[in-house]
């Protein structure tokens, strides 16, 4: 096995080869948490929490890094404005902090829900103050920034004429200076597309710190460039995000760590595509914005119903991370039935009949989904996969096809593997009520054990009554040779 990703920095596919043997360091951006997240949040959660398990099953010792920018990030990404956590805190009279520890605590909890793993370190950008300062010294120090008025800034021109700044966007300095619109403050910039290192709060900003410049806080940028290096080191495996984090910020990240370290920190860039509704990209203005809260409930017009997260993480599977997903009812309702046919053809596995010949190669289908895992984390084709092995245990247990004891444990292990280990799903605890499955399991089979009894002693009216409550609660019962099969509809 030879894992290959998309290295966004140079434009293809490429082997992945850690810089430190059995090693791997990643670093994902994470949330700024201001607000409720949504469809678009769990998309990077999912993409990264699938090549981290990877990862770790090829036998790598990851360090996950997902940083939380609680500091510095101004309205429309701009290097004027308010701080979005300070707008979100003055609004609800809410201390910063106490903004940043509501929102982040919706976000685990949605996180732990969606069966995210949690990375290795969390790091705070508000926690790592001191290490951005002296990060802007350094870059102060190598001629690539100035001071104006307390607030220091990135010199693009001057970083230009040594470096390459758009190595990763494509994008050059001509153009730039040509399309870069004019934003309050800029007066203080040598050019309008320089970004700020550090901002000179003004009298009613809340968040500030101490610094050689003056009073007031990191620029958005910098948090990802020092706590990248803290610890991950100059130089690390991988750096992920969303495509709109393509440019400026991980442009930004580049320019900022070649002007400190004198050369580029992250091996390879990868980024994961966006999620539209219903063609329109997500927001607020258009009456479009669901959180993921209201999807898990159904509380939002948009919703017909609501969508179990397992359905939620299915839905983002369903497609290649880098290409771009559009929600619908339809699709979030497809993917719903495609997880419960999975589900179930697994939970069937043991209702196959061994036969002491196998007419089915799990083996060359296990050997399938790792080579869909290998290039480039090709999730909807392993997917395609586990549906083929559903197939096939359907088709045994109908008598198409037979299989010995040895392909069934194999597929058993295969679909444990691929579904739960590494896309990362889960079954759903028994009717949501937390009570153990294979309890919970037993006394349904009880029940439909007493309704056969009465169906054997001609008591139509008890037998009629267990099924008829088992479907109001949401059963769905298929009477066969051998009995009653049963599944939660």
């Amino acid at each position: 096995m030879s894992l290959t990703v998309y290295n966004t920095l140079h434009r293809k596919k490429e082997e992945f080869v850690p810089l430190h043997p059995n090693h791997v360091g990643m670093y994902v951006c994470g949330p700024t948490v201001y607000g409720d997240g949504h469809l678009g949040h769990a998309r990077p959660a999912i993409t990264f929490d699938l090549l981290y398990r990877y990862l770790q099953h090829l036998g790598y010792k990851v360090r996950y890094v997902r940083n939380i920018t609680d500091v510095g990030h101004l309205e429309n990404d701009a290097d004027a404005g308010e701080d979005k956590i300070a707008k979100k805190a003055r609004l609800e009279e809410l201390e910063p902090m106490e903004v940043v520890q509501y929102y982040l605590n919706r976000y685990h909890k949605a996180m732990e829900a969606l069966n995210v793993l949690p990375p290795s370190i969390e790091p705070h950008a508000s926690g790592h103050i001191i290490e951005q300062i002296n990060y802007v010294q350094k870059i102060l120090d190598a001629g690539y920034a100035y001071i104006s008025n307390g607030s220091v800034y990135f010199d693009i021109e001057k970083y230009s004429k040594d470096h390459h700044y758009g190595t990763l966007s494509g994008r050059n300095v001509d153009d730039l200076l040509n399309t870069t619109r004019e934003l309050d403050g800029q007066s203080e910039k040598k050019n309008s597309f320089d970004f700020a290192l550090w901002k000179k709060a003004s009298p009613e900003h809340i968040m500030r710190w101490p610094s050689p410049w003056s009073d007031g806080f990191p620029g958005w940028h910098l948090e990802c460039s020092a706590m990248g290096q803290k610890y991950l080191g100059e130089k690390f495996d991988i750096h992920g995000g969303g495509m709109d984090l393509l440019f400026p910020h991980h442009e930004c990240e580049i320019a900022q760590s070649v002007a400190a370290q004198g050369h580029e920190c992250v091996q390879y860039w990868m980024h994961n595509n966006m999620i539209t509704i219903n063609g329109q990209k997500m927001g607020k203005s258009l009456g479009n914005f669901i959180t993921l809260d209201e999807f898990f409930t159904g509380s939002n017009s948009n919703l017909e119903k609501a969508y179990s997260p397992m359905t939620i993480r299915f839905f983002i599977l369903m497609a290649h991370y880098r290409s771009t997903v559009d929600f619908s009812n339809e699709a979030l309702q497809a993917a719903e039935k495609g997880l419960s046919r999975l589900m179930e053809a697994y939970s069937n596995i043991d209702k196959m009949k061994v036969s002491e010949k196998s007419s089915v190669d799990i083996a060359a289908l296990k050997a399938k989904m790792y080579e869909a895992m290998d290039d480039d984390l090709n999730s909807p084709i392993v997917l395609s996969h586990l549906f083929e092995a559903a197939s096939i245990i359907n088709r045994v247990i109908a008598g198409n096809d037979t299989i010995d004891q040895a392909n069934i444990e194999l597929l058993r292990e295969t679909m444990n593997l691929f579904m739960f280990d590494i896309l990362g799903l889960k079954q759903a605890d028994a009717a949501q009520g937390g009570n153990n499955d294979e309890t919970y399991g037993k006394v349904v089979d009880l029940l439909l054990e007493m309704r056969k009894t009465a169906k054997e002693n001609k008591d139509w009216g008890t037998a009629d009554l267990i099924r008829n409550k088992l479907t109001e609660l949401g059963f769905e019962l298929k009477d066969t040779k051998e009995g009653c099969d049963w599944k939660l509809s």
